[in-house]
C-alpha cells in the first residue's frame, strides 16, 4: 500500500507533486521521494519519514522541471530501510526513474533471471527495483535510440508476460516522457486526470482520484487492467492495452480500509461503498439479533465512521463519537512490532466516558486484523463504564495474508486465522461479535458499478487471482512475522 503520482505539466511540477503526496500520505507514512526531469538531468530527492519531513525548502528548490513522479511508502516485507525509498533509478537504457505500488509474487524468479540471463544487478531487497529492471531490460531489447510509443508498449507487454502480482507503476524515461501501467488483473488502483491551464493541457496519474481534487485536475478515468498510458515530453497522450485475457479483480480492501472516502476507484465512490457496508451489516444484525439492545453505535475512528453512521441510521439507534483520536500517531496495523502497536493504541485513542457509562454500545471498525487494537478498545469501553460492549466489523474475518501490496501479518498472527467467530469473540472480550458476510461486502462495492464482476478478496477467501504456490506463502510467513521483522531491525 503505497501512494504514487506523476504529472506532465506545462510549468514546474515539484510543488504539485508534494501536495499530491500529502493527500496520498494515508497510503504510506514510512518514506517519500520525488524525481523531476530538468533538461538532460533527473533531479531526485527521497528519504525516510513523512512527506513534510523528507522535503524542505532547499530540496524542493532543486527539483526543477515540468515532468515528475512522486512516491510515499509504507514498508512491506523486504522494503523497510532507507535504501528502499522510492523512486528508484537506473541509467541504462536512457535513464529511468520508477515508482511502484503493489507486490510481486514471483520476485525471486525474476531476480535470478535478471542476474543470470539479463546481466542486470539488483541492489536492494525491494521487488520494485526488480520490476524497474525488468522494464529497463524490455526497453533495451527494443534496440532503439529513439523510442516511439509502440516500442514502449511492446516493452510493457514484455513486463506483463514476466511479472506476476499486483502492481501500479510510473516510470520517467529521460528524453521521452512519463509511462504509467497497471497489472493485468487491475488489483492495485491507478487513475488518470487532466487539467487545462493558460499554458496548455496537463496530465496526471495517481493511486487515488483525491490527489486530483487538491491540484485542480479532472478525473478522466481509471487506467484499465493491463493498460499502459504514455505521455510524451510535449504532452501527447497515448494508451494501449498491453495484456489481454486476465480477470479484472480490483482489491476490495481498498474500499474497506486503504483508500480515502473522498476517492473514486473503478467509478465507485469509496464513501458510498462504505455507507452500503454499514447498511448491509445492519441488515445482518436485524436478522440475527432483532432484540440487540444497542443504546449507541460508536465508530473506531477514522475509517469506520462512514459505515457506522449508516449502520446506526438503519438500526434506528443513536450514532455517537465515543473516541477522540490523536492524529499524530500512524495507522496501528502498520506499526513494526506488537509492542509498538500495544503502546500506540492508548496513545492514539481516548474514550469519552459519558458516551459509554451504563450503556450497551456497539463498536464498529472497518476490519479486524491482528485483533490487538480491537481487544484494547473493547477494554477501554469497559473501563469507561459501558454495561455491555458489542463489536461489529464492516469486513469479513481476515484469515489469510495479502500478497499484492498490503503488509498484513503472517497467517499465524491474524486473529481469525483457523478460528471460529465465537473463538475470536472470546479472544477479543466482546459480549458479542458480528462480521460482514463476504457476499454482502462484494455487493456493497459492486452496487456502484455493474461492470465490476469480480474482486481480489484473497485476505478473506484465501483465493489468489494470480495463483500462488505453497512455497511463496511459507516465505511470506517467515518474512512478515513480528519476530522476523524484529530480527531484521536489530541486524
Amino acid at each position: 500500500m503505497c501512494g504514487i503520482i506523476g504529472i506532465v505539466g506545462t510549468t514546474e511540477v515539484a510543488s504539485a507533486l508534494y501536495d499530491g503526496l500529502t493527500v496520498l500520505q494515508h497510503r504510506g507514512q514510512d518514506a517519500a521521494g520525488i524525481v523531476t526531469v530538468d533538461g538532460a538531468h533527473l533531479r531526485l530527492h527521497k528519504g525516510n519519514g513523512l512527506v513534510r519531513d523528507v522535503f524542505g525548502q532547499s530540496s524542493m528548490s532543486r527539483l526543477r522541471g515540468r515532468i515528475g513522479i512522486g512516491h510515499c511508502r509504507y514498508p512491506t516485507a523486504g522494503s523497510e530501510g532507507a535504501e528502499e525509498a522510492q523512486p528508484f533509478y537506473v541509467n541504462s537504457p536512457y535513464g529511468i526513474a520508477f515508482a511502484h505500488n503493489g507486490n510481486m509474487v514471483n520476485t525471486e524468479t525474476l531476480r535470478r533471471e535478471m542476474y543470470e540471463d539479463d546481466r542486470r544487478h539488483i541492489n536492494t531487497d525491494s521487488d520494485s527495483e526488480v520490476l524497474l529492471n525488468v522494464l529497463a531490460h524490455e526497453l533495451q531489447i527494443q534496440g532503439r535510440m529513439a523510442l516511439t510509443p509502440d516500442h514502449i508498449f511492446k516493452a510493457v507487454a514484455g513486463v506483463h508476460a514476466r511479472a506476476r502480482g499486483g502492481y501500479a507503476c510510473l516510470a520517467l524515461i529521460q528524453g521521452f516522457g512519463l509511462l504509467a501501467f497497471r497489472d493485468p488483473n487491475g488489483i492495485r488502483p491507478l487513475v488518470l486526470g487532466e487539467r487545462v491551464t493558460a499554458e496548455g493541457r496537463e496530465y496526471a496519474v495517481a493511486s487515488e482520484s483525491v490527489a486530483f481534487d487538491v491540484l485542480g485536475f479532472k478525473r478522466v478515468r481509471d487506467v484499465a487492467p493491463g493498460e499502459a498510458v504514455f505521455i510524451t515530453d510535449d504532452g501527447q497522450l497515448h494508451a494501449r492495452h498491453c495484456a489481454e485475457g486476465a480477470v479484472h479483480a480490483p482489491c476490495i480492501f481498498e474500499y474497506v480500509y486503504l483508500a480515502r472516502p473522498d476517492s473514486m476507484i473503478e467509478n465507485v465512490s469509496v464513501y458510498k461503498a462504505r455507507l452500503r457496508m454499514g447498511q448491509k451489516l445492519a441488515e445482518k444484525i436485524l436478522r440475527e439479533r432483532p432484540d440487540h439492545g444497542i443504546d449507541a453505535v460508536i465508530p473506531i475512528p477514522d475509517t469506520a465512521r462512514t459505515a457506522a453512521s449508516a449502520l446506526a441510521e438503519a438500526l434506528g439507534v443513536p450514532f455517537r463519537e465515543g473516541f477522540v483520536k490523536n492524529r499524530y500517531v500512524g495507522r496501528t496495523f502498520i506499526m513494526p512490532g506488537q509492542g509498538d502497536r500495544v503502546k500506540s493504541v492508548r496513545r492514539k485513542l481516548n474514550a469519552i466516558d459519558l458516551e459509554f457509562r451504563k450503556k450497551n454500545v456497539l463498536l464498529v471498525d472497518d476490519s479486524i486484523v491482528r485483533g490487538t487494537t480491537s481487544k484494547q478498545i473493547i477494554q477501554m469501553a469497559r473501563d469507561a463504564g459501558a454495561k455491555n460492549v458489542f463489536f461489529a466489523s464492516a469486513a469479513p474475518p481476515v484469515r489469510y495474508p495479502n500478497v499484492y501490496g498490503i503488509d498484513m501479518p503472517s497467517a499465524g498472527e491474524l486473529v481469525a486465522a483457523g478460528k471460529t467467530e465465537q473463538e475470536v469473540q472470546q479472544m477479543l472480550g466482546a459480549d458479542w461479535l458480528i462480521y460482514q458476510d463476504l457476499p454482502d461486502l462484494i455487493r456493497a462495492v459492486q452496487d456502484g458499478n455493474d461492470d465490476l464482476k469480480q474482486f481480489d478478496t484473497s485476505c478473506f477467501s484465501g483465493e489468489y487471482v494470480t495463483g500462488l504456490d505453497q512455497r511463496y506463502l511459507e516465505q511470506i510467513e517467515l518474512l512478515r512475522s513480528d519476530d522476523a521483522k524484529a530480527a531484521r531491525r536489530s541486524a
